[in-house]
């Protein structure tokens, strides 16, 4: 991630939430008050978002003491601490909500992820994300994604070249959309990977067909079904299988011999990793 769009998504996230004021902590609390908190992590998981943190309080207040306990990626367990901070408690007060909201939101895709690749971990195939995103948090839950051992798809719609069935029905046919986007390719002088979505058998022996194809994307097949299409397409290009795979299921696709397994559920239905910033009293 580019150190401007971070601090530029910090930014706008800070002035969402504090708009013209921290006026609870203005009021309540002396502006010479200085304090010291720490994170507790209250669930098993992987924790995510340590860096992020550091990076979010500075902007805040540079004068913050950040004390790194826990490093992203690290196994964690119930009353551990992930970090601590010293300084002005008006600032620590202000920084802490995006802290949380970020770092619990990082930690479940973080663990979600890793829990899955431990499935998955005696095969070759490579987990995915996808776009499905939060909007305008998908720099930080991709960088989740990394933490938790998974890789990440395209990042939007800029970056690669990704034609699925809607592209191929308005298009007409699948070599229509192919044959369409090599032309487009080739005079805008872009260099993009192309990955074409199949629904059924019969695309992919269609889709084959075409040479400079990446990857074809199995949407929503069955055990069977995958296996057969791995067995046409015969190393030719990259695979990936897609559509309601989840823990019960991710295994037996990554048997049948795809090289990855994107899931949407990644970032799109996790549950909130549960941490609190409290002050040591002393």
């Amino acid at each position: 991630m580019k150190e401007k769009d971070l601090h530029k998504f910090i930014k706008n996230a800070l002035l969402e939430d504090i708009g013209d004021g921290d006026h609870t902590s203005i009021a309540s609390v002396p502006n010479t008050a200085i304090s010291k908190s720490q994170l507790i992590i209250k669930q098993k998981g992987i924790i995510a978002g340590i860096e992020l943190a550091k990076i979010i309080f500075k902007v805040v207040d540079s004068n913050i003491e950040f004390n790194e306990i826990k490093k992203d990626g690290d196994k964690v367990y119930p009353n551990d601490i992930g970090f601590t901070v010293f300084g002005r408690s008006r600032s620590i007060l202000m920084a802490e909500r995006l802290v949380l909201n970020c770092m619990q939101n990082m930690s479940a895709i973080a663990t979600k992820t890793s829990s899955l690749n431990k499935i998955i971990s005696k095969t070759k195939c490579k987990i995915l994300d996808t776009r499905k995103t939060t909007p305008l948090n998908r720099k930080i839950e991709k960088w989740a994604v990394r933490i938790g051992g998974g890789n990440n798809h395209r990042f939007g719609l800029f970056d690669m070249i990704m034609i699925k069935d809607n592209h191929i029905d308005c298009a007409g046919s699948i070599d229509n959309a192919i044959n369409n986007t090599k032309k487009y390719l080739k005079k805008e002088n872009r260099n993009l990977d192309i990955i074409v979505e199949a629904r059924n058998i019969s695309e992919v022996q269609e889709i084959i067909k075409h040479n400079g194809i990446k990857r074809i994307l199995l949407d929503n097949f069955n055990y069977l079904d995958t296996k057969e299409a791995i067995k046409i397409i015969d190393g030719k290009c990259e695979t990936e299988s897609s559509g309601n795979i989840n823990e019960l299921t991710i295994l037996k696709y990554a048997e049948c011999g795809v090289n990855y397994i994107s899931l949407g559920s990644l970032t799109n239905s996790k549950e909130v990793f549960d941490l609190s910033l409290k002050t040591i009293v002393n």
